[in-house]
């Protein structure tokens, strides 16, 4: 079945065309809603979550653009919603001085694998996660992630500098003790 066809079916409430279209693609969308969250359960409740909404919404699918990306757009914002309504996640996200780190510029020359940066970018703190994911994944700007968090240009920037300066400081750790997997918080 063409993907034209699937959507049809799914915008007429078949579904089979759903499952096929759930199956299709929620493996690489579990990992970007597990690039959010600290937990795999926290993870899927985001997914299914994510895809309630797209096939809500599904009618507003323009055709403009892969099908992917958009449901990576609803993923994302899911997660973002997920983090701002769950109250173990709230207070990470709120930006004060008391959280943060010295910036610096310094860049480590450490080799890692895909793996192993995703596990280290999940241990940062959800704010400076949330903050470096959008910014250095997803590639939306500073200003855009402002608006969607609730906070200023500055303290995006901020925050996903100093997400960046403790990875850094991680690889450093890391690299200098080649028994070392990854760098303890």
């Amino acid at each position: 079945m063409t993907n034209s066809q699937l959507l049809k079916d799914c915008l007429k409430g078949k579904a089979l065309a759903q499952k096929q279209l759930y199956e299709e693609y929620a493996p690489s969308m579990l990992g970007i809603c597990f690039r959010y969250t600290k937990s795999l359960q926290d993870a899927e409740d985001v997914l299914q979550e994510g895809f309630v909404r797209a096939f809500k919404f599904l009618h507003q699918y323009t055709g403009e653009g892969e099908l992917g990306g958009w449901l990576r757009r609803i993923m994302v914002n899911t997660a973002l919603n997920y983090l701002k309504q769950s109250k173990k996640y709230q207070n990470d996200l709120l930006f004060n001085k008391a959280q943060m780190h010295p910036i610096s510029y310094d860049d480590p020359e450490v080799k890692l694998n895909a793996k192993e940066l995703a596990e280290l970018i999940r241990q940062l703190p959800t704010g400076y996660q949330t903050i470096f994911n959008l910014y250095a994944i997803e590639g939306f700007s500073h200003v855009e992630i402002g608006q969607m968090l609730g906070v200023s240009e500055s303290t995006s920037r901020s925050q996903y500098m100093r997400a960046r300066q403790l990875l850094i400081t991680w690889l450093k750790i890391a690299d200098g003790n080649k028994n070392v997997k990854y760098a303890k918080k």
